[in-house]
């Protein structure tokens, strides 16, 4: 049965791995014994890779690529065939969202919410997405076998609820809302997904879609976290670690027969 789990010896193509989710994913799947290839719009140095992934430097590369740029994604894409092998996983965890420390104009209202930046969101969250799926999936289809795993929100699902973030107009006197781009990258991804499920079935290339509810940083307001949790059935965030295992089930062979599907991992945010 530990065989059926098993990603020793895949090679995964993970974008957005320096980021703090991304770091978690490329950490547990290396240790798994899977060969990690991050593709990351910026290069590190050997001493931040060995700072950020310590003992993992046989399993673990890093290929500069952002996701919005095609051309960049074709080259690393070659790079790590020429490395390891056409890969067997992609894992799309590269996404942004607006600071919730930023300018008031990333949480403007709807009326006047600017364009530049529903651009730069969707552009990473969901064309990055589908640019990266085109190049890599491709090379799986070639070969006959892939899964493909979108990592998605509960916000992909269910609007965000602008209750939620009221207490910043009280303590600082100017309106928050939380911003409609994110929510419709991370929407699109529910048909994106079923859509390239579809496509590539017959070439056995899967794709599911991950939604992912709040995860514990310690970067949010006590305020915002109290109002979440209130609508949390198990009353917490979850642990940088909990999304791991999900992650690892949709690379292996353990979900063989699953494609199309949309795996909520959210402690039960939208089951109310």
């Amino acid at each position: 049965m530990s065989d059926l789990f098993s990603v020793a010896g895949k090679v995964v193509v993970l974008t957005g791995g320096l980021g703090q989710l991304g770091r978690e994913f490329t950490t547990s799947l290396a240790k798994a014994g899977a060969r990690v290839a991050v593709y990351s719009r910026r290069s590190i140095t050997q001493e931040k890779f060995d700072e950020l992934f310590p003992g993992l430097g046989e399993n673990v590369r890093i290929y500069e690529a952002s996701v919005t740029d095609k051309a960049a994604i074709e080259a690393a894409t070659d790079k790590v065939i020429a490395d390891w092998g056409v890969p067997d996983v992609l894992v799309n965890n590269a996404g942004i969202d607006s600071k919730p420390d930023g300018g008031a104009e990333q949480n403007a209202p709807f009326e006047v919410y600017p364009q530049k930046f529903w651009d730069e969101i969707i552009d990473t969250n969901l064309t990055g997405v589908m640019l990266c799926s085109q190049v890599v999936g491709a090379k799986m289809a070639e070969k006959g076998r892939g899964s493909i795993i979108n990592v998605g929100s509960i916000y992909g699902i269910v609007s965000p609820n602008q209750a939620l973030y009221a207490y910043r107009e009280k303590r600082d006197g100017v309106p928050f809302i939380k911003a409609v781009s994110y929510a419709a990258s991370k929407s699109g991804l529910v048909n994106l997904t079923r859509y390239v499920a579809t496509y590539w079935a017959e070439k056995n290339v899967r794709c599911n879609l991950i939604s992912f509810g709040g995860v514990k940083t310690g970067s949010f307001d006590k305020e915002f976290v109290d109002n979440f949790l209130e609508r949390v059935p198990m009353r917490r965030q979850a642990e940088k670690g909990e999304y791991n295992g999900v992650i690892q089930f949709l690379a292996s062979d353990a979900s063989s027969y699953m494609t199309g599907s949309n795996v909520v991992v959210d402690g039960g945010f939208t089951a109310w």
